[in-house]
């Protein structure tokens, strides 16, 4: 179905572009500026680097010091689609005459699809307009509320700024980070971008001062748009990972059995996991987090498994269809090297029986990705929500810190 409907926007956008076809068009090499233009006029804005690689072009997505490689390209005459390693996006555009891009982002999402207009500017490092000898300075942490009354919720924002204006950081939250956020103060304006192929996120504040934020807006994507105010708080902190989600009364061990990838169906109680530490990984693959911890979790696995520890993945996907979820977590698969297996729920990520359905033996999952870690009598002994991935430095470094330390207690007990 994904390449169905990738070819179906190649057929309409090839056709809708042939009036003016530019000869010998070519995507430049370099540092290009890409905007993502929102209908109420604001500008999610994203910097790549294009460079030959083995006889052909590839792009690198620029978020602060991430370079998310992005390999997928293909040019039919002045026409040109580019399609994002995760998460069911890709754009197509059009080469024009002064060698800018120009088209649209289209991203699917189960059964929608979304499409947001696009163009991007060769030769172009700007990311937004920065102010040399900015007054106001973010660097630091802070306390951060996104919305307002009974939807609010809790964030911690941790930022870096630079001499010339630039800033760097990201929001953490009780359910994992924000990733790499890039951008800069313009005279009293903050603004903070991310793209990815799945956060398309624009973060814009009017600064009061170097402590407090009353005027600022997070947008998300095409459409999403809330409202966010922060104070500047060294002590600024969340609730423990550990604490969101627990066994339910009576229950210590998990029982589950779903088809891998693979076609194989695999369970808990299966022969390979006996007498090992387990670490089970609840993820998506439409999960930008999921990602970053899938990473981390290849080469641990790598390093460690013949201490006798095993992981295992469940997938809860957009869709229940065994081969559309299989075909979007095989993608994620092959770029990241997974070298343990991934488990297909038969539950949607949109179920609100999810958790009820698949593992009854918990409480509901609040967020992805979730880590359950499991000793050598397959006891379920610490369930953690979230996940504190590179982009937040020393956050990161903790929580592998912490996270080999459970493996190696687990691993020394009878």
């Amino acid at each position: 179905m994904k390449k169905l409907l990738l070819i179906a926007s190649l057929i309409a956008f090839a056709g809708a572009t042939q009036a003016a076809p530019v000869k010998n068009a070519e995507l430049k090499p370099g540092t290009w500026k890409g905007v993502i233009q929102r209908p109420d006029g604001e500008q999610i804005v994203f910097n790549f680097e294009v460079k030959p690689v083995n006889g052909k072009k590839v792009l690198y997505v620029l978020n602060a010091s991430e370079r998310l490689l992005v390999d997928d390209i293909r040019q039919q005459g002045d026409s040109l689609w580019i399609s994002m390693p995760f998460f069911d996006a890709h754009f197509a555009t059009v080469i024009k005459s002064n060698g800018s891009l120009e088209g649209k982002y289209i991203k699917i999402s189960g059964e929608r699809r979304f499409e947001i207009p696009f163009f991007a500017l060769p030769g172009n490092k700007e990311r937004y307009p920065i102010s040399p000898k900015t007054k106001y300075k973010v660097a630091g942490r802070w306390d951060v509320t996104f919305g307002e009354g009974k939807d609010a919720s809790k964030a911690v924002g941790e930022f870096q700024q630079g001499v010339n204006g630039k800033v760097t950081g990201t929001f953490l939250t009780p359910t994992g980070d924000y990733r790499y956020l890039e951008g800069g103060i313009e005279k009293d304006t903050l603004r903070l971008s991310a793209f990815d192929g799945s956060h398309v996120y624009l973060f814009k504040a009017k600064l009061d001062n170097d402590s407090t934020i009353t005027q600022a807006t997070f947008y998300a994507g095409g459409a999403g748009k809330e409202a966010w105010v922060a104070n500047k708080d060294a002590n600024a902190k969340l609730p423990d990972g550990f604490s969101a989600v627990k066994l339910r009364a009576g229950e210590n061990k998990l029982n589950f059995r779903f088809p891998a990838t693979t076609g194989e169906q695999i369970g808990i109680a299966d022969d390979r996991f006996k007498n090992k530490v387990v670490v089970i990984q609840i993820l998506g693959s439409w999960c930008p987090n999921c990602m970053d911890e899938t990473k981390f979790l290849v080469d641990y696995y790598k390093k460690n498994k013949q201490r006798g520890v095993e992981v295992v993945g469940l997938a809860y996907e957009r869709s229940t269809d065994f081969e559309k979820s299989k075909t979007a977590l095989a993608t994620f698969q092959k770029r990241l090297g997974v070298n343990y297996p991934f488990l297909v729920t038969t539950a949607a990520v949109s179920d609100p029986k999810r958790t009820e359905k698949t593992l009854p033996q918990i409480e509901p999952l609040q967020g992805f990705p979730t880590t359950i870690f499991i000793d050598k009598k397959g006891n379920v002994r610490k369930i953690h929500t979230g996940y504190d991935g590179p982009a937040t430095g020393q956050h990161h470094e903790e929580f592998k810190k912490e996270f080999e330390g459970l493996i190696n207690e687990l691993l020394t007990e009878e």
